[in-house]
């Protein structure tokens, strides 16, 4: 006999989740700052974006990677490893605090003036990574409050979020960060029953304001550091990619332990290996009577989250490192000179499609880094997402918005420029459909 035909069973319903189930950092405006920028990017294919804060891909040799990985294993080699061992370096998961920390240490002497062992460092999946593991170490309760300049690299704030850590702003003036301003922010704080436990900063050519502290606003704000007990978490990851003298890390200023610093090889080596590190030499008293480095705690935390920085990213970096003999600065010495022009023809265009007497009368104006890949020009209309999208379909130039690097609002009238992946005709022609974009928008508000 045949089987009876049965009835199929039922689809299983889908469950559909709500984001107010989900963290609420998710529904935080920050965390969608570079999804956005990247699809207003794809949206417009045609237009000239002054977005993205990436090296420039001209400086890129598919052949380096290679080079650079077989510099690595023969270095193995040569200090004695076996087959068996290189091999093993390579493929395995290897220890969570990095397999080239002594690469890193050697090329921070000799390029930095930053003299630490290797066990003060941590290698990490890019400086976001190191972020987190010291934002997850240091704050500890809701009294705590992670300080951070205004406008604010939006990595640090959408981490901070993520792990419900509360921020305070402090708001940079036209020249940047005031130190007088963030002593007076801690005080405020403590006097509201908070403890603030770090101070996020970017002291060379500041993401997004471009920004650089002097000499001695460096020197005060390690005093006050000191004087309050405040830690200093010091990113700096366009220094080796600007022209000119460098001024002092604030790192290697630093007799207190008072500075822990995020690095990066994203600008200096290649982005793709996503690479960075974080020396974080402060004494950690065990419990038991010992002590420890805070490096050892931020390994801990780090191998429940990546378990490891991948051994090949690691290979390729350590031999871009050892073929330069630690000096970063050589290696970059071209992509400095290249990234300095670019800014320097920013800046020279602007000037030209916005001179003097007619941004005064229409209330632009813009600042004039050194170095580093960004600018930020100050416009008298709402710079806002909806600007945005009129000034890439109907102008053909992208650009960001300032007030997406504001922790608690704020920038309504600023935009940021990137200079660092764009050609020299790019930028020429970019500027020209950014000074009739302002010309229109500026028309229109005082109507």
């Amino acid at each position: 006999m045949e089987p009876a035909l049965t009835e199929p069973p039922p689809e299983p319903a889908v469950p559909v989740l709500r984001r107010a189930d989900l963290h609420g950092a998710l529904s935080e405006p920050v965390l969608d700052t570079m999804n956005f920028l990247n699809e207003i990017t794809y949206r417009y294919p045609d237009a000239i974006s002054f977005a993205p804060g990436r090296p420039y891909d001209g400086f890129f040799d598919t052949e380096q990677v290679f080079t650079h990985t077989r510099r690595y294993l023969d270095h193995l080699s040569a200090q004695g490893s076996s087959p068996q061992q290189i091999r093993t370096a390579l493929y395995q998961y290897g220890p969570t605090a990095g397999t080239i920390r002594e690469i890193i240490a050697d090329s921070l002497r000799a390029d930095e003036g930053i003299d630490v062992p290797a066990e003060a460092l941590v290698v990490t999946v890019g400086a976001q990574e190191a972020m987190l593991l010291v934002l997850r170490a240091l704050i500890t309760g809701p009294d705590d409050v992670l300080l951070v300049s205004s406008p604010c690299y939006v990595g640090i704030v959408g981490a901070a979020r993520l792990l419900d850590i509360a921020v305070h702003p402090v708001q940079e003036r036209d020249d940047g960060l005031a130190c007088a301003d963030v002593e007076a922010a801690i005080q405020e704080q403590r006097a509201r029953g908070k403890r603030p436990r770090a101070l996020y900063v970017l002291p060379d050519h500041a993401n997004p304001s471009g920004n650089t502290l002097d000499l001695r606003a460096r020197e005060d704000l390690l005093r006050i550091a000191a004087r309050h007990g405040v830690l200093i978490l010091e990113d700096s990851p366009y220094r080796m990619v600007s022209p000119g003298l460098r001024l002092p890390t604030l790192k290697s200023l630093d007799r207190g332990r008072s500075v822990v610093h995020l690095g990066s090889f994203s600008k200096t080596v290649f982005p793709g290996a996503r690479v960075g590190f974080v020396v974080a030499d402060q004494p950690v008293e065990t419990g038991d009577g010992g002590r420890g480095l805070l490096a050892a705690e931020l390994a801990k935390i780090k191998s429940m989250v990546t378990v490891n920085t991948p051994s090949l990213s690691q290979a390729a970096v350590a031999g871009a490192l050892l073929a330069a003999e630690g000096r970063l600065s050589e290696l970059n010495s071209e992509a400095a000179a290249y990234y300095g022009e670019a800014m320097r023809a920013v800046l020279g265009r602007l000037d030209t499609c916005l001179p003097a007497a007619r941004r005064e009368a229409l209330g632009v104006r813009w600042n004039k880094p050194t170095g580093g890949f960004f600018l930020s020009v100050r416009v008298p209309f709402r710079a806002d997402t909806a600007a945005l999208n009129r000034a890439a379909q109907e102008f053909g130039v992208i650009w960001t918005p300032m007030e997406n690097f504001h922790p608690l609002g704020g920038g309504r009238n600023g935009i940021r420029l990137s200079i660092s992946y764009l050609t020299s005709s790019e930028i020429q022609e970019g500027i020209a459909r950014l000074a009739r974009f302002i010309e229109a928008e500026s028309s229109e508000s005082e109507r």
